[in-house]
């Protein structure tokens, strides 16, 4: 390989028409590399489920950059990417408007009761239809936990329905007339309850049975961020005895998740955390990733970098 041809290989699966476009004269992109290819890679554009770790890095010893498409980081040892040298770039916000409409998707469906009226008229039960309440977003309150690029746009979209909104988040600035400094109080205020933090051991079971206790009675709660936020355990108690007015879900801890009975409940909603996976934001994120890599093969600053 002549010296002046750079190497980028992706780690998992991505398109080569998404990257290709992107790149300049003396680069060629790998999307299936061997370890002919790992050994000359200066660039790696690494996919969710792929793991980067000590024996990985190994293999690559001509790396100057991996490029995480998307903002997860932990299949990747980014302290021992650090110690080497290697930034580790990022691409928030290339999923942000997926993410907000997957929550509108849960939410809708658990509100207007889609899956009930489905059944209604798959299975002849015309008849049977006022027994199922409907229930409308305008007018009602919807609680956002955790105000970054996520949780701002969710409050965009929530306008739209004339939504009234609250949000908590001691490290973000929130407008002062719908900022809460006390969790148990914007679960106090809120019909309905979205989730955008990450998780941590702060935050990891956060909602858990005494949480469900100071919701509102018959609250519907959205979680699109991480599995481990949410005690299932809990939340399954919750619904069998109504504090909790419905469950949408598209995270799990662990992933893919064993099954577990609070899937069976007639009040909730699944997804395989695919509301952040659109053709678009797939594209997006890559495309990110790409320009996060070129970067710093051009000696310039990327967008985004993970910290250890």
């Amino acid at each position: 390989m002549p010296e002046s041809i750079q190497t980028i290989v992706a780690l998992g699966p991505v398109e080569a028409g998404i990257v290709e476009p992107l790149l300049m004269p003396g680069q060629r992109f790998v999307p299936d590399p061997d370890e002919r290819d790992l050994a000359e890679a200066r660039a790696a554009i690494v996919r969710a489920a792929y793991t980067v770790d000590a024996p990985m890095l190994d293999r690559m010893p001509e790396l100057r950059v991996l490029a995480r498409t998307g903002v997860g980081t932990e299949r990747v040892d980014v302290a021992e990417a650090g110690r080497r040298g290697i930034p580790v770039v990022i691409t928030p916000g290339s999923n942000t408007s997926s993410v907000a409409e997957g929550v509108f998707t849960h939410l809708l469906a658990l509100v207007k009761r889609l899956g009930d009226l489905t059944s209604l008229v798959r299975y002849g039960q015309w008849e049977d239809r006022a027994e199922v309440h409907v229930g409308d977003l305008e007018g009602h309150t919807l609680g956002i936990i955790g105000y970054g690029r996520i949780g701002k746009r969710v409050e965009r979209l929530a306008r739209a329905f004339d939504l009234n909104v609250v949000a908590y988040d001691p490290f973000a600035d929130i407008p002062e007339d719908i900022r809460r400094d006390d969790l148990d109080q914007l679960l106090r205020e809120s019909d309905f309850v979205t989730l955008h933090l990450p998780l941590s051991p702060q935050t990891r079971g956060m909602f858990d049975a005494d949480r469900f206790t100071s919701m509102r009675r018959g609250c519907i709660l959205v979680n699109c961020s991480r599995g481990g936020l949410v005690d299932l355990d809990a939340a399954l108690s919750a619904l069998e005895d109504g504090r909790l007015g419905g469950l949408g879900l598209d995270v799990y801890d662990p992933e893919p998740p064993a099954h577990h009975p609070v899937f069976d409940h007639p009040r909730v909603t699944l997804s395989p955390h695919v509301m952040g996976f659109t053709q678009q934001s797939m594209a997006n994120t890559v495309r990110d990733a790409v320009r996060g890599a070129l970067a710093v093969l051009d000696g310039r600053a990327p967008t985004a970098v993970a910290q250890p």
